[in-house]
């Protein structure tokens, strides 16, 4: 016991003498202290290894966390690496090989477990692909897929229940099916907003993104309060019986404050309409306010400071500095307000990064100027966010040099833009769904039935 405690101590104080240097103000450091960071993300990549899935990252991340990861990657080439060819390889054979057989990121490998939100998180990485001008595969490209998935997506915008919106999942199978959420709607709205802007198609896909927006209001998941204080909540269960939702689920989570920020930022950008720069700032103000303490260091403040965030949960702050340092890019007006906060999480981050036996390892907390033990892909992918965040490059789009490969109709001639429903389980009999998926999966593999229990 004693041997162990002193191990524990020695780690520790190794921790706190060795972390990353970065100065928040260089590039050059940033990029250092990034390359670090993501070579750190690829320890847990399968599509390297023998028997391993091109495109995903070992369990328990998810498929959805692969686009997270994806997403942010193709920034740290752009910005810090953009002439190393293998790092590039990696990258786009891992994110195309995720296409799915329509090329609108609903691989048959994820069928029964991919949501609404799965793909938009896809979507947000693929629409980096396409705004870094990231090389294109042969036979479809980033621009393409990325209306694939806004067509799909749109299309199941659900009138029957709620008054409209997304359901959180796309498969009737999966519990939640009877759930409606901001971040499934959030994507929609994010990727018409990117859409929109890219190609200066002002008509449909800012049409789909202002109904976006007006549901989330008329429904209650977008609210403000008597402060003027911007508050975007889950979500809600649908009502069978009547066309509107149950209670609202007051959770809120970085991500989804993040997809709506820099979706009005696109929208804004794109319109120089003040309606959207309002929203821009009044969600920015409600994020700094929430999402970050009294030192300016982001947290997941509806987990974090309890130590409840589950896998998911510690990967939000991904995608939310990420759409922090594109608000920043497209309206340079808001840099003073929201790079203080980034400076000081960059800082803390690279502090967390002195863990593990390679002494670089990134935690969860960066509060305490050290590794808090905590590690996994979902720290990797926040720190690295955050630093990119101070060097985000504005977008480009089709009229400043971007690719043109467009598809306005792509994803709409193939039944992935419909919610599957052969089957339809609700409440009680999704559970023992779950068990049946897990054993047809087992056998479809060859593995071994009895390992899954």
């Amino acid at each position: 016991m004693l041997f162990k405690v002193i191990n524990i101590i020695t780690l520790c104080f190794i921790s706190c003498c060795f972390a990353l240097d970065i100065q928040v103000n260089d590039k050059d450091s940033i990029c250092e202290a990034a390359k670090i960071v993501q070579e750190g993300m690829w320890n847990y990549y399968e599509g390297t290894n023998y028997g391993g899935t091109v495109g995903m990252f070992a369990p328990p991340n998810y498929w959805w966390n692969a686009g997270e990861a994806f997403g942010g990657l193709v920034d740290y080439f752009t910005y810090c690496e953009p002439t190393n060819n293998t790092l590039k390889d990696l990258i786009k054979e891992g994110m195309y090989h995720q296409a799915g057989e329509n090329y609108n990121y609903i691989p048959s490998n994820q069928s029964m477990t991919e949501g609404n939100d799965d793909q938009g998180v896809w979507g947000m990485a693929i629409m980096e692909a396409v705004e870094r001008n990231f090389t294109d595969p042969d036979s479809h490209s980033w621009l393409q897929m990325a209306q694939a998935i806004f067509n799909t997506m749109n299309a199941r915008w659900d009138t029957d229940h709620c008054g409209g919106g997304l359901r959180w999942q796309i498969f009737t199978w999966n519990s939640g099916y009877d759930y409606k959420n901001s971040i499934s709607n959030g994507c929609l709205f994010h990727i018409g907003a990117r859409l929109a802007r890219y190609t200066n198609n002002q008509t449909e896909y800012v049409a789909v993104a202002e109904k976006v927006w007006q549901w989330m209001e008329d429904v209650g998941f977008l609210t403000e309060e008597d402060n003027n204080n911007t508050r975007i909540l889950d979500g809600a269960k649908i009502n069978d019986d009547n066309n509107t939702c149950g209670k609202v689920t007051d959770l809120r989570w970085s991500y989804t404050y993040g997809v709506f920020m820099a979706g009005c930022a696109y929208l804004y950008d794109l319109t120089r309409n003040d309606t959207w720069l309002l929203r821009t700032e009044e969600i920015v103000d409600a994020s700094l306010s929430y999402f970050f303490t009294d030192e300016r260091i982001m947290q997941e403040t509806t987990c974090q400071p309890h130590n409840l965030c589950n896998n998911d949960q510690r990967s939000f702050r991904s995608l939310f500095s990420r759409c922090l340092g594109l608000t920043v890019a497209l309206i340079p007006d808001l840099k003073d307000k929201i790079e203080p906060y980034l400076q000081a999480s960059a800082q803390g981050a690279a502090a967390s990064c002195s863990g593990g036996t390679d002494l670089v390892t990134c935690g969860e907390s960066w509060s305490l100027g050290t590794w808090d033990r905590v590690y996994g892909l979902g720290e990797q992918m926040n720190a690295l966010e955050v630093m990119l965040a101070l060097i985000a490059e504005e977008p480009i789009s089709i009229e400043t040099g971007g690719s043109n490969r467009t598809d306005y109709s792509a994803g709409t001639g193939t039944e992935d833009t419909e919610n599957k429903n052969k089957i339809n389980i609700t409440g009680k009999d999704r559970a023992g769904a779950g068990v049946l998926t897990a054993i047809v999966l087992a056998i479809i593999v060859g593995g071994s039935v009895w390992m899954l229990f």
